[in-house]
């Protein structure tokens, strides 16, 4: 069994889905000597280091989610594998990626032009863009969470929260965010790396 066929078994997605997240894969691996989406490093784990990682984070999305927002979406990672699941049970029924890397937005444009998905790509930086109202906003790989709760306040909607996922040091971090920050947490274990974790951020707050 491939890496591709193990991480889609595991997520039990439509037949529709896997193709898509196939095809995100096969221009994942063609754009990324030439624009370096993802560490070079990580190209041969790209089904779980990089798509089952986003999967799971999108398994936090409901059924009332009518905007999920990404910021610094680079690669795509999770929010455009995000949009490639939007067919699933509780998908959101919009999608923003938030990329300022114009080459990037290329990758994300062409992704989602070649698996015919309707999402939308803003070629802005974070703190630049209207506030989007997300009822789910996520970020991965971005910035450490004091910075990251700054974007959140700027761009989630009241009662939104955050899916942040976040490798050892996330205990610090949170931490760090209490300083500034009052919020609800909710820490769930990732399922693709033992010392990593999904931190969903609720009720957020400046203090």
């Amino acid at each position: 069994m491939t890496d591709a066929d193990h991480v889609l078994a595991q997520i039990n997605v439509s037949r529709e889905t896997s193709e898509r997240l196939k095809t995100l894969a096969d221009l994942l691996v063609k754009w990324n000597p030439r624009i370096n989406l993802v560490s070079k490093s990580t190209i041969e784990h790209l089904w779980t280091r990089h798509i089952l990682d986003s999967a799971q984070i999108f398994q936090l999305s409901h059924a009332n989610c009518a905007h999920w927002v990404d910021i610094g979406s680079g690669g795509g990672f999770p929010g455009l594998v995000v949009a490639l699941m939007v067919a699933e049970a509780n998908g959101p029924q919009n999608v923003t990626l938030i990329e300022s890397d114009q080459r990037k937005c290329a990758f994300l444009r062409t992704v989602l032009r070649e698996t015919g998905v309707s999402a939308k790509v803003v070629s802005e930086r974070i703190e630049a863009v209207e506030p989007q109202k997300a009822d789910i906003l996520s970020a991965r790989a971005l910035a450490d969470l004091p910075l990251l709760l700054d974007f959140a306040h700027r761009h989630l909607a009241v009662g939104g929260f955050c899916v942040f996922p976040k490798g050892a040091t996330w205990e610090k971090e949170v931490e760090a965010a209490r300083k500034s920050w009052s919020f609800d947490l909710e820490v769930i274990q990732s399922i693709t790396e033992p010392q990593a974790v999904i931190l969903k951020v609720g009720e957020l707050l400046r203090v």
